[in-house]
Order: C-alpha cells, then sequence, then structure tokens
C-alpha cells in the first residue's frame, strides 16, 4: 500500500497525523465489567484495519473500548514507520501516555504495527516509554504478551510470519459510520521499492482465502454496511491458490465474488500498482456497477530514470498505457495518485515530467509528500539524498498547485451532472446536510430531504464545486 502524505486534496478520514482516532462505545463488546483498551492509529488503511482485528483479540481476552486513555488499563498505538514525520509523531504521543501511566499506575503501553518492528530495541531499552511491542502478524500473541508486561517483564513479538492473514478473525469496527468498512485481503508486500520501508516492517506477500472474505463482506452487508473497500499493499497481485486441488483465484475474480453478494454492497480497493492492474481487472469493474469507478494507482515519479531508481519496476510509457486502458475501458472512472518530489539526484527537468504526467492522467486527487530518506530501505542504502530541502518544498509546492488546478477543472465539469450517492452520514459542517460519495470517490454534500437516512442511496445533482467538495442536491 502506498505511503500516504501530508498534502491532499481531499477530505481525509485516515491520515497519519490524526490523533485519537478511535472507538467504539463501551457497551459494543457487551462489557459492562472487566478491563478497558484505548486504541490510536496512524498511517495507512491497512493500519486502521489491523486495530479492527486487535480490538477483536482483546474483546475476547475480556476487554472493553473506551475513549478515554485516562481511564483505560491498556493504551495502544498503531504506528507508521513510512516518514519521519509519522515517527516523530508517535513518539510525542508515547510521552503523553507515559504520563497517564504515572496517574493511573498498572497501565500498560504498547507500540503495535510497523514502527515496533523497526525500532523495537529502541522502544523498550533506550526510551523505556513502552511495555509492550508487537508486530503487525504477531496479534494473537497479545493474550501472553499482556501477561508478561502486567508480571513486569517487557512484552515483545515482532516476528514476521509467511502465513499470517488473520482470516479466521472477525474484526470489532471501530468508530464506525455502519455504513462503510475495510477488509484486508492480503498482508505484506513483495514490491522492493527503493524509497519504501513496508516490506522489511509487513513481510512477504500472502493472499487470504477468499471465501473468508466474501464470508466477512456478507456479515457486513447482512449488519446494514453498505460499501467495503478491499485492502492490500497491492491489490492488484492477490493470487490464491487452493493447496488441495490446485486451483488459483485472482483479484479480478475476488473482486466479482464480492460484487455478487448484492447489487446494493458496493466495492472499492486500494491499493494498485501499475504494474500489475491487468484488462481482467478494468472488464470486471466495468461488468458490475457496483464495483466503483475509481482507481488509486500511484505514480510516484513521471520520469522513467527516477522510476528505475525507485525500484517501480514500469517506466513512464508503461505507466501512460495503463491510465489510457482506463479511461478506454471504464471512461467515467476517476484515478487519483501518489508523487514523491525530490527523489535522489532528481533534476529540475525530471520533476518537469512528473508535473506533465499529472496533466497526462487528470487526477482526480492526490497525495504528495517530498522524498524523506528511511533507515532500512534500499535508496537509503544505495543513494545519497542529495536534493536540498528548499528544493523538495518548492517542488512539492508545484505538483500541489497543479493538482489543485487539475481537481477543480475536474470537479466544474461534474456541475450539472446527477450521481448515484452512498449517505455516509451527516455533514461535519451542519446537520442539516448529508454528506456521501459518487463511484469516482467523490465526496458530495446536499441538504436533507425525503426521511432518507446514513446508508440509504439517492440521486444527488452537483451545483457547485470546489477542487475538494461537490455540493448539489437531492433530485428523486
Amino acid at each position: 500500500m502506498e505511503p500516504k502524505s501530508s498534502a491532499t486534496l481531499m477530505d481525509k478520514s485516515i491520515d497519519e497525523s490524526k490523533q485519537g482516532d478511535v472507538f467504539v462505545k463501551e457497551q459494543m463488546l457487551g462489557k459492562e465489567q472487566g478491563k478497558r483498551f484505548y486504541i490510536e492509529s496512524y498511517g495507512c488503511q491497512m493500519n486502521f484495519s489491523d486495530s479492527e482485528i486487535v480490538a477483536s483479540i482483546l474483546g475476547d481476552m475480556g476487554y472493553s473500548p473506551t475513549p478515554h486513555m485516562e481511564q483505560s488499563d491498556l493504551i495502544l498505538i498503531n504506528t507508521c514507520s513510512i516518514r519521519e514525520k509519522a515517527e516523530d509523531t508517535v513518539r510525542k504521543r508515547l510521552r503523553v501516555f507515559d504520563k497517564v501511566k504515572a496517574e493511573r499506575p498498572g497501565t500498560l503501553v504498547g507500540v503495535l504495527g510497523c514502527m515496533a518492528e523497526r525500532l523495537k530495541k529502541k522502544l523498550l531499552e533506550q526510551e523505556q516509554l513502552v511495555d509492550m511491542v508487537v508486530g503487525p502478524d504477531a496479534y494473537r500473541s497479545l493474550p501472553q504478551l499482556v501477561a508478561d508486561a502486567s508480571g513486569g517483564d517487557k512484552g515483545v513479538n515482532v516476528l514476521l510470519s509467511r502465513e499470517e492473514t488473520y482470516a479466521d478473525i472477525n474484526p470489532i469496527r471501530l468508530n464506525s459510520n455502519g455504513v462503510t468498512a475495510f477488509i484486508s485481503i492480503m498482508r505484506g508486500c513483495n514490491n522492493m521499492c527503493s524509497f519504501c520501508i513496508v516490506p522489511f516492517t509487513r513481510g512477504r506477500e500472502r493472499s487470504r482465502e477468499p471465501f473468508s472474505i466474501v464470508a466477512e463482506a456478507t456479515e457486513l452487508f447482512n449488519k446494514g454496511f453498505r460499501e467495503v473497500t478491499l485492502l492490500g499493499q497491492n491489490v492488484d497481485s492477490f493470487l490464491w491458490k487452493n493447496p488441495e486441488t490446485e486451483e488459483t483465484v485472482n483479484f479480478a475474480q475476488l473482486m466479482e465474488m464480492v460484487a455478487l453478494i448484492h447489487p446494493d454492497l458496493r466495492v472499492r480497493f486500494s491499493t494498485s500498482h501499475p504494474k500489475d492492474i491487468t484488462d481482467e481487472v478494468l472488464h470486471t469493474m466495468a461488468k458490475y456497477e457496483n464495483i466503483c469507478n475509481y482507481i488509486h494507482l500511484p505514480v510516484q515519479s513521471g520520469n522513467s530514470r527516477v522510476l528505475k531508481l525507485m525500484n517501480r519496476t514500469y517506466d513512464r510509457e508503461w505507466y501512460k498505457e495503463r491510465v489510457e486502458s482506463i479511461y478506454r475501458i471504464i471512461p467515467d472512472c476517476a484515478i487519483s495518485s501518489d508523487m514523491i518530489a525530490g527523489f535522489c539526484t532528481e533534476t529540475e527537468e525530471e520533476h518537469q515530467d512528473t508535473l506533465s504526467i499529472m496533466e497526462f492522467a487528470q487526477y482526480s486527487m492526490s497525495y504528495m509528500f517530498f522524498y524523506s530518506e528511511r533507515p532500512g530501505t534500499l535508496a537509503a542504502k544505495k543513494f545519497e539524498d542529495d536534493i536540498p530541502l528548499e528544493v523538495k518544498k518548492r517542488r512539492l509546492q508545484e505538483i500541489i498547485r497543479l493538482q489543485n488546478q487539475i481537481s477543480f477543472k475536474q470537479n466544474q465539469k461534474d456541475i450539472g451532472k446527477t450521481f448515484k450517492v452512498l449517505i455516509e452520514g451527516d455533514s461535519k459542517k451542519s446537520d442539516q446536510d448529508f454528506k456521501g460519495r459518487n463511484s469516482q470517490n467523490k465526496m458530495i454534500i446536499f441538504p436533507k430531504n425525503g426521511g432518507l437516512k446514513a446508508g440509504d442511496y439517492c440521486e444527488v445533482k452537483v451545483t457547485n464545486a470546489s477542487s475538494a467538495t461537490l455540493k448539489g442536491e437531492i433530485i428523486q
């Protein structure tokens, strides 16, 4: 899954800087007595999905979730290592948790996820801010680790697995709107992009048994959810092989299986890799109305030489051909992207190639950031981070400015059009308005009307647009 940036043109519900994004009501697990846990999640969608798996495991241990860290017996933070800023944020939060521990003796603090695996020794021995360090493949060991930490020992398990997919664990939906949910379909990553730490913190790629994915999606639909997002570091490379029959299920086939659950269940997915997204996937999307016409297709750079240094395994022309295929097979598809400004040795001319591919692809939105060297990555070992910070920031601002312009023009074209919108809930600014997304993943704000509620579909005509949001009115 591609890194997310601090610069984006959409309403980010998942962001590494968003603090305290947690929690369900304490009654959700039916626990009125016993211990409580508090959890914060940072980084990509996969981390938030993992926190829901952790919540389920803790629920089986008798723990109930609480939104109040000062009332918790166990404080957990699910971390991201994709950029230095993310790790700095976590360290600041750990110091806050340390004060809670001082005021509430016996409270345990644990670090989960990618940062746990990468900085286990430093967190436990040098900074001594945590009682447990748990890697992304070790959540099943939480009962023993909590017991160890409660007994005064450090609870540590950061071993990576070639098999773990948590397929049999029913996630507890944290902070759920009851309409949209994430389903993890695979774990790990085999793409050794030179700038990325994920393969080292999440291990090798493995796909989840597809029928467990369909069962999870079916259960969500039966509970009233109307949209699922299939998650993976690179969903296009999903490939499950039946160990008995040798039959396989690829991503296009899995997506069709989920789409066939019910026409009212919308299907999204994230993240795609340009080297793997196939015409079979695109034709499957075009075949089913409930598979959303939106693809996040990170480019990272528009220059072939830089892409080779990044080990992205495609060049500029390959990427352009994939974009052309998307628009040919799914004409009304929206494409979003990720861009890195100032990667090692990038010249001004190569930076201009990134701007030009943005113009070519006409992204609906992008996650944009400047290059941040991560210790342990191939780029840190092989290349010098030689672009001055002020140059990186200036190039990033040029990328952001252009994306703002493209997004505004794209959204202006939607004025007068009517879209099928899934209502997600009240608008942030007014309880007199609904918010919801169309198939292209664009947020639309519109006045309430006709007794509709979250989880309902309605037809909305767009009447106004900014670079980030559409506004409209119900026409049915």
